[in-house]
């Protein structure tokens, strides 16, 4: 189990003397999933917060016509979970997808109140991603509300700059809101610009 990813990302918000960081390591659990394989889906109860360590996730929803809406993309180094099954521990409506091969460390939510109680530090943590996820999400509705597709596929391209080359246009085109086809053009008109 590689952890060196997740320790890096931890200790920018927290500094872990050796034993804390022996003892969270002992509470994670790895998982690789297959390209288009499911971590999550719709009327799952997501119990575990998820940290990427190789590869990339997609979590979205579908709506009543058939039509995906990506929220959110979780490359290397990123966390991603169903926030609203997890902390309510309802079923979820978000559908979490590997786009890659892909492997993770997973934190379950069990385990993490356990931490909290052992290593305080960890809730500090935790506040911080959640707020994090609370602005990015935030942003997202404020974007799709008040932008061009023009101006989201920019903020796309500054958000996740290592993504655009490793994923499928159409996935691209479901998070910024717009029919592959529609975006197939934008881009080219985008490209002729520059």
């Amino acid at each position: 189990m590689n952890t060196d990813l997740l320790v890096s990302n931890i200790s920018k918000y927290i500094t872990l003397e050796p034993q804390e960081q022996e003892y969270f390591v002992s509470l994670l659990q790895s998982k690789k999933i297959r390209k288009r394989g499911y971590l999550l889906q719709e009327g799952d109860i997501c119990n575990t917060s998820t940290f990427v360590t190789k590869g990339c996730l997609r979590g979205f929803t579908v709506d009543t016509n058939g039509n995906e809406h990506i929220l959110s993309f979780a490359p290397e180094g990123w966390w991603i979970a169903d926030m609203y099954s997890y902390i309510t521990q309802q079923p979820g409506t978000q559908i979490i997808e590997a786009i890659e091969n892909t492997e993770v460390l997973q934190l379950s939510k069990t385990h993490q109140e356990i931490l909290f109680q052992k290593v305080p530090k960890f809730e500090r943590f935790f506040r911080i991603l959640v707020e994090k996820s609370l602005v990015s999400h935030q942003q997202r509705l404020i974007e799709t509300m008040s932008m061009s597709a023009e101006e989201r596929y920019a903020t796309f391209q500054k958000r996740y700059p290592l993504l655009e080359e490793r994923l499928p246009q159409k996935h691209i085109a479901a998070y910024i809101g717009v029919t592959p086809e529609f975006f197939s053009k934008m881009r080219t008109n985008v490209l002729r610009k520059k």
